[in-house]
């Protein structure tokens, strides 16, 4: 439902995405540059132990397969990039220039994530403050490259390389926690 959202929202505005060549290679360029920075990030932050408790305690969804191959690059990342780096960053930066659109973009994809962070229990402003400056880096990414792949590969890398370390952090703790419980019993 989102990512039909999110089509309809790009057709609405009829906002250039730039999925086709040459503008596609451009953005798959910048945006696996991009991506493997975020990833690497990500895989050296989970051995430390705030991020690491951080990642033990969060809800995970029950159907993992789901959630990595369907969930977060259809229902969130394509949803939220044609609905924010595409569509609202075209009638934003139509209305108010081109840094007003990105501003509008990155603040209203900030305010976005208000929700998740009261349903998590993270503090919603860190949250806003954090996840705005994703979205005015996901618009740069995104008009420097004129395709939506380079904000769509670094935001997949972001939500996919926290998923699988959420869930790799879960596993060797319930592993470790079976083991310890089948030395003492």
């Amino acid at each position: 439902m989102q990512a039909g959202l999110g089509c309809l929202l790009v057709w609405l505005t009829r906002a250039p995405v730039g999925l086709r060549p040459p503008r596609l290679w451009a953005g798959l360029r910048l945006g696996a540059a991009a991506a493997a920075v975020t990833t690497t990030a990500i895989a050296a932050s989970a051995p430390v132990p705030v991020v690491r408790l951080s990642m033990s305690e969060r809800e995970l969804p029950s159907s993992a397969p789901g959630w990595l191959v369907l969930h977060i690059p259809f229902g969130t990342v394509w949803a939220e990039e044609a609905a924010f780096r595409a569509a609202l960053a075209t009638a934003g930066t139509q209305a108010f220039g081109p840094v007003g659109g990105r501003l509008l973009q990155a603040g209203a994809f900030g305010l976005s994530h208000i929700a998740d962070a009261r349903a998590t229990g993270a503090p919603a402003v860190p949250t806003v403050l954090v996840t705005g400056l994703a979205g005015w880096v996901f618009g740069w990414l995104a008009e420097r490259s004129g395709s939506l792949a380079a904000p769509i590969l670094t935001h997949l890398a972001i939500n996919e390389a926290g998923a699988v370390a959420a869930l790799a952090v879960q596993r060797r703790q319930a592993s470790a926690a079976g083991t310890l419980a089948r030395r003492y019993t």
